[in-house]
């Protein structure tokens, strides 16, 4: 009997022997083995690995090259500098032809030549023998007759002819919209009426002789000159027409402005312009230069002077007065002198008044002065 298992068990040992070694791999071991196995291969795609973001070495900044202590010191040095320049420097006076070359003062001047109805400008020549119309009270009124007299100042600077229409104790505003001799008799010398005067209104005239007999003794008493002159001027003959009022209208309490009529004589600006739009409609070959008030002190209860900006009579200070009758003057393209903040302020009025309102000597060279300049700005 042949034996099976030798010829059959054979093939199967050999089988057997054929199976390769299995590693057995343990389960519960952490991901962490796993990973160190796995960076200790050897394959080729483990042979490079990119570094984490965070791993990525920075570049180097320049600041990390200079010593901190280094700036520390710089900002204390600059820091320090400042301090001593700062305490070197205090107080240093700066003069004002630095900053603003030539004069300079804080008035409200316009200073225009003369135009024609279209706007353009006249040339002319004001220096030499010229013929000046001048209108107003006090600062062309006092000392009349004098070589201190404002105007007089004005013909001896300029060689001016001056027709001297001024009247002491008038005002610029009238007190009633109407020409009443007998009611109020003084109205006959503000500036509305005076231009009538002038234009040769014969119903005026005699209205105006009637408030003058009315006054008697009490009339200003330049009345009858100022009357001689206006009814024998010939206006043609006229270069220049000038007019003063100072703050008398502010410290009776005279309205200011009418704002829905402008020729309202009863107002400080009102009567001007009415004046005003009247001879130029006439005359425009006249030049017409409106001075303003210089400084007024108010008064109290006690007739102590105040600032003029606080004590109030009607409806504002002086400078409002000022301000408006300056709107007034360049609504009809004419010069205009702002002595208020330009030639006698508050600042220095103590120094250039007799009183709370009237101009001494060298206050009327001050204004004198301002008005020839303002004359000979534009001429050839």
């Amino acid at each position: 009997m042949k034996n099976t298992n030798s010829s059959h068990n054979k093939p199967k040992e050999e089988h057997i022997h054929s199976i390769p070694d299995i590693d057995i791999i343990d389960l519960d071991l952490n991901s962490d083995t796993n990973m160190d196995a796995e960076e200790h291969t050897d394959t080729p795609s483990d042979t490079f690995r990119e570094p984490e973001p965070d791993t990525v070495p920075l570049p180097k900044r320049i600041l990390s090259h200079i010593n901190m202590h280094v700036v520390l010191l710089i900002v204390v040095l600059a820091f320090i500098s400042g301090i001593v320049y700062k305490i070197l420097t205090w107080g240093v006076l700066v003069d004002p032809d630095d900053i603003l070359p030539g004069d300079y003062n804080n008035s409200n001047d316009v200073i225009l030549p003369l135009t024609d109805a279209t706007g353009h400008v006249l040339r002319r020549d004001y220096s030499g023998n010229i013929n000046i119309l001048a209108f107003g009270n006090s600062p062309f009124a006092d000392d009349r007759e004098s070589e201190d007299n404002l105007l007089s100042m004005i013909g001896e600077m300029t060689g001016a002819t001056i027709y001297n229409c001024s009247v002491s104790g008038s005002y610029l505003a009238a007190e009633l919209p109407f020409f009443a001799e007998e009611e109020y008799p003084m109205d006959a010398f503000n500036f509305y009426w005076l231009c009538f005067l002038a234009m040769g209104d014969k119903n005026v005239a005699d209205k105006y002789l009637r408030a003058v007999e009315y006054l008697g003794d009490s009339a200003p008493p330049e009345a009858m000159e100022v009357y001689n002159t206006l009814t024998n001027i010939d206006l043609n003959t006229v270069d220049v027409i000038t007019i003063m009022y100072d703050g008398s209208d502010y410290l009776a309490g005279h309205k200011i402005v009418n704002l829905e009529n402008d020729m309202d004589i009863q107002q400080f600006t009102g009567n001007m312009e009415a004046g005003l739009a009247m001879l130029q409609e006439v005359y425009p070959n006249i030049r017409f230069m409106i001075l303003s008030p210089t400084y007024a002190y108010g008064l109290d209860e006690n007739g102590n002077y105040v600032s003029s900006d606080i004590q109030r009579y009607g409806q504002e200070g002086l400078s409002t007065y000022v301000y408006c009758q300056g709107y007034s003057a360049s609504r009809y393209s004419v010069t205009y002198i702002d002595n208020l903040y330009g030639t006698i302020h508050e600042d220095n009025a103590s120094e250039y008044l007799i009183d709370h309102v009237h101009l001494n000597v060298e206050g009327r060279k001050k204004v004198a002065q301002r008005f020839v300049d303002a004359l000979y700005q534009f001429n050839d």
